[in-house]
């Protein structure tokens, strides 16, 4: 067993190191993956159909060849083909598949390093494929109950520039050539419109060269994690936001410690695959805490806001009883409950708030042109 952790500690640190510019971990595998992009269902479809193909006894070039030859992506064929050409020549297919860690993920490659050791890549690359469909599902839930009000946002925000920019001015001169006295509404809406036609397209390009720097800055890793550490601090957003982290850490934690890897490697992997630089770098320093010998729980503790209290006290049962993996399962499982429920509750409670909003903002431009129209007409009525 001390061989086998050893194997891990030398597997991992020889893939991963730190690059305290960029705040993230990277590997010396970077040629072959420029440009190739599969999508997480593409890959659980893969993986469970590489994991049939060995179940049925075939040779794994065999499958990977034939992968290869059927109606796959592009960039699936050039992986599948090249792993398989890797995999000829003797590599490992842990070791062939690493050069494509950004397409796949630290867990993704770690499961399959375990699955070759132990003679049960069939059943790990089920599992992987599991876990990601798993993953793919709440993801798509939680931005599924994000789509529908940013439509009504946009859909709000187009109507009104319409009514405003080309709608309101054709009513205006009605409005300017019959001395009455204009409502305090529509003046404003005179006001906005005459601005929106003399610099609404240095307005558009100013929200457009405000993105850019935006997401130039996102690159900044000081600016990256600052903006995150906002993003989880906002009321309902940061909570998904949290809770989401917490699932897809405890979940991936709780899977690597299910087989058998050292708890700092394993803190190491998770680390690696959390796409939250503010988890990241948590994760990051607890596990180099926990490699100094301290306790997990100890060490999460001291950051209460991303790490709940629910959380910790659930690792130090699992650190009391040394059930970790399934005490990370069941933690993992409840949060993805509660960001179920969040979802729901949040398309139900922002429907109503967003359809009231677009009424407000069309009525308000109604009510400014119709209550002026009915002024005039009450005076030629006199």
């Amino acid at each position: 067993m001390n061989k086998y952790f050893q194997f891990w500690d030398t597997f991992v640190s020889s893939i991963v190191r730190m690059d305290e510019k960029n705040y993230m971990k990277i590997s010396y595998f970077h040629n072959g993956t420029y440009g190739l992009r599969i999508s997480t269902k593409e890959q659980i479809i893969f993986l469970k159909r590489f994991s049939m193909m060995l179940r049925a006894q075939m040779p794994i070039v065999d499958c990977l060849q034939m992968i290869a030859n059927e109606n796959a992506s592009k960039s699936l064929k050039v992986i599948t083909s090249s792993l398989a050409v890797d995999m000829s020549s003797g590599q490992s297919l842990g070791t062939a598949i690493m050069k494509y860690k950004k397409i796949f993920g630290f867990f993704c490659i770690s499961i399959i390093g375990v699955g070759e050791r132990t003679g049960t890549l069939p059943e790990s690359l089920e599992y992987v494929a599991v876990e990601l469909k798993k993953k793919y599902e709440l993801r798509t839930q939680i931005l599924s109950a994000l789509v529908y009000p940013l439509i009504v946002i946009i859909a709000t925000i187009a109507i009104t520039v319409f009514l405003i920019v080309y709608i309101f001015p054709k009513i205006v001169p009605i409005f300017l050539s019959v001395k009455t006295s204009l409502p305090w509404s529509t003046k404003f809406l005179i006001v906005v419109s005459d601005f929106l036609i003399k610099y609404g397209w240095y307005v558009l390009i100013a929200s457009v060269v405000s993105v850019f720097i935006i997401t130039l800055l996102l690159r900044i890793p000081f600016f990256l994690y600052h903006i995150t550490n906002i993003i989880l601090r906002i009321p309902i957003v940061g909570g998904m936001c949290r809770f989401y982290n917490l699932a897809q850490s405890t979940r991936t934690l709780g899977l690597l410690l299910q087989n058998d890897i050292p708890i700092t490697t394993a803190l190491d992997i998770t680390a690696v695959s959390t796409n939250n630089v503010v988890y990241k770098l948590a994760l990051e320093s607890t596990c180099i805490a926990v490699v100094t010998g301290k306790k997990l729980s100890s060490e999460l503790q001291k950051n209460i806001f991303l790490f709940p209290p629910l959380l910790i006290q659930m690792i130090q049962a699992g650190e009391n009883t040394g059930n970790m993996p399934t005490t990370l399962a069941y933690v993992s499982e409840v949060y993805e409950s509660d960001i179920r429920d969040r979802t729901k509750n949040l398309t139900i409670i922002v429907e109503p708030l967003l359809m009231l909003l677009m009424g407000l903002v069309v009525g308000f431009i109604a009510i400014s042109i119709i209550t002026p129209i009915y002024g005039i007409t009450q005076n030629i009525h006199q």
